[in-house]
């Protein structure tokens, strides 16, 4: 198979110029659908030009790279990934997959080899669902699954809406359910690169991780426990409303459910990543009245996912009778677990071995937007990078040789594909 030369250099400068943009003094912080974001992406845009590829966004502002094909009639092969970020995260979450798919059009381009079939890099939007709470926001409106009245949605941080940040960053809410989007019978296959966000890789001492499933997840991003705020001493523990307590015994009895399910053979996990008192109200001499939470559940297994989703609900009121407070749940939202395409996994192997990259085959329990692309039907396979130090921090630390024997394993899986002429 022929060699092509990536572009080292050029990667360098890319995530350098990202973390320009999204420094914010001690992490990254590039919000969905911020200026931010649109510099990001204005940077894809002048390294694609500059390199004669075409270029053109859709209704929501997601951006699609291409190297057109000898038959452009043939389905696209595609690939990518997100450059927003969770605030104060890392460099190399979502960039790492959307700068590799660049590297890989640019040295095809530069060396004038032309797929048989389009090659497309997408970068999508609003990746990051801590921004506006719809999972896989980009892919999803790339492929118009998205309801229009979900575009009243406020963002977590200014309580704007999608629709008002949409059309700030140049998108066109009102052509939402109308505009031509992807269709799945048009796309061969998508693959996307990504850090691996857990330490599996490190720990097997691989650079190379084949993704065989993303998770899906239920949650509920707002749940109160409501009790009564009273004096601490003088304040017996039958006449207590105390919403802490309430939300402990909650946590607590998820939890041990958690340990049943993995007693019994399951895989998932279980985080309360926010719990927190009312810093205006609460205090040391007061039993709290407020307690605010999160729920985060994701497993492979979707009757697991109803199971536990049934058990939070449980638990909320029995929490309710024994301490004498209200739960409030919230809305959950929800995304679908994704089974990776075997071929493409088994084209990955190859290309890994071929190569003398060492992987390991690898779940991934957090959500992409490959698992959007799987969901309509398109053969989708993900590629984990090696990563120290999980991601979602300032922390994330992708070594660039890691990062460029996974563009390699990526080149070849996107050239095999596309060199297919039916």
């Amino acid at each position: 198979m022929r060699a092509f030369v990536l572009d080292k250099e050029l990667a360098h400068q890319i995530f350098n110029r990202l973390y320009a943009i999204g420094y914010d003094g001690k992490g990254m912080t590039r919000p969905s659908y911020s200026d931010k974001e649109n510099q990001a992406h204005a940077v894809f845009i002048e390294v694609a030009e500059a390199h004669g590829l075409e270029v053109r966004k859709d209704w929501a502002a997601n951006l699609f790279v291409t190297l057109p094909g000898q038959n452009r009639s043939l389905p696209a092969v595609m690939t990518g990934s997100h450059v927003d970020t969770v605030p104060c995260g890392g460099n190399f979450d979502g960039a790492a997959g959307a700068i590799a798919g660049l590297i890989v059009l640019c040295a095809w381009k530069t060396s004038g080899y032309r797929p048989q079939r389009d090659t497309t890099l997408i970068v999508t939007r609003a990746e990051e669902s801590v921004w506006f709470p719809i999972s896989y926001l980009g892919s999803r409106t790339a492929f118009g699954l998205i309801d229009s009245a979900l575009l009243e949605t406020p963002r977590s941080d200014d309580g704007l809406s999608l629709r008002e940040h949409m059309s700030a960053c140049g998108a066109q809410p009102d052509l939402c359910g109308s505009a031509p989007v992807l269709n799945a019978h048009n796309i061969d296959c998508f693959v996307e690169v990504h850090i691996e966000q857990g330490p599996v890789l490190i720990e097997d001492k691989v650079p190379l991780g084949v993704v065989t499933a993303i998770c899906g997840s239920t949650r509920y991003r707002s749940a109160v426990v409501t009790g009564k705020y009273a004096h601490s001493g003088a304040t017996p523990r039958r006449f207590r409303s105390d919403a802490v307590m309430a939300g402990a015994s909650l946590m607590t009895g998820l939890y041990a459910e958690w340990q049943a399910a993995e007693n019994e053979g399951h895989e998932m996990t279980l985080t309360f990543g926010v719990c927190q008192t009312d810093p205006l109200q609460a205090n040391f001499a007061a039993v709290p009245g407020k307690l605010d939470f999160v729920v985060d559940i994701r497993s492979r297994d979707v009757s697991l996912l109803e199971r536990m989703n049934a058990c939070v609900i449980q638990n909320a009121h029995r929490v309710e009778d024994a301490f004498n407070v209200q739960v409030d749940l919230g809305v959950r939202t929800q995304s679908a677990p994704a089974v990776m395409d075997k071929g493409l996994q088994a084209l990955a192997s190859t290309a890994a071995d071929a190569l003398g990259i060492g992987y390991a085959t690898i779940a991934s329990g957090a959500g992409h937007d490959a698992a959007t692309f799987a969901g309509q039907g398109v053969p989708s396979l993900m590629l984990f990078v090696r990563n120290e130090n999980g991601s979602h921090n300032p922390d994330e630390a992708m070594e660039m040789d890691d990062f460029f024997a996974v563009v390699n394993v990526l080149e070849k899986v996107l050239r095999t594909r596309s060199e297919r002429i039916s």
